[in-house]
């Protein structure tokens, strides 16, 4: 089984945070204990937090910065389907899916550990996403019995798309994720 933090555990929140909250976190949690425990209890207490801050740092410093992400959505957005469709299937297959392409409300039916999943991408060149198309995913993925769908987008999703994909828990792949994970 793989072990997953929970998104609004506090490390999970500085791992998303600047480096140097954590580091802050580190300071503040010294000083504190110090006043109440030995130099060593503090020292181990403010431990975890320095460890986060290091990986936070590590992640930030090989993110790509805003304007790369920018420009390689734009060279997403110029590709063919087929084109795009071959580096989507390549970054699953990196990632250990077996993959097959499909007709119909999804694209890609991935398939890792027993468990399989549902992605569309076919409007992954739209600027703004309806409902519509998450809708049909989601109606795709009771019908198969996926365990999860993934909508794969370049632009931005209505206010009521991110609502339904909320509701129905379909992970989307979009921006940074898609370009560092599937496209280099």
């Amino acid at each position: 089984m793989k072990w997953k933090m929970h998104d609004n555990s506090l490390f999970a929140v500085l791992l998303r945070s600047p480096w140097w909250v954590s580091f802050l976190l580190a300071g503040g949690a010294f000083l504190g204990m110090r006043l109440l425990l030995p130099d060593m209890y503090a020292i181990a207490g403010a431990l975890p937090f320095l460890a986060i801050g290091v990986v936070a740092a590590w992640r930030q410093l090989r993110a790509p910065s805003a304007s790369k992400i920018t420009a390689e959505l734009e060279k997403l957005r110029s590709m063919s389907w087929e084109e795009f469709a071959g580096k989507l299937e390549a970054g699953f297959q990196r990632q250990g899916y077996a993959v097959k392409r499909i007709a119909g409300a999804a694209d890609f039916e991935l398939e890792k550990a027993g468990r399989v999943s549902l992605v569309s991408a076919r409007r992954w060149k739209a600027s703004v996403s309806g409902v519509e198309p998450l809708r049909e995913l989601a109606a795709a993925g009771e019908k198969r019995d996926a365990a999860e769908c993934v909508y794969v987008c370049a632009g931005d999703l209505s206010a009521k798309a991110q609502a339904f994909a909320k509701e129905k828990r379909i992970r989307r792949l979009e921006g940074a994720e898609l370009v560092q994970a599937f496209l280099s």
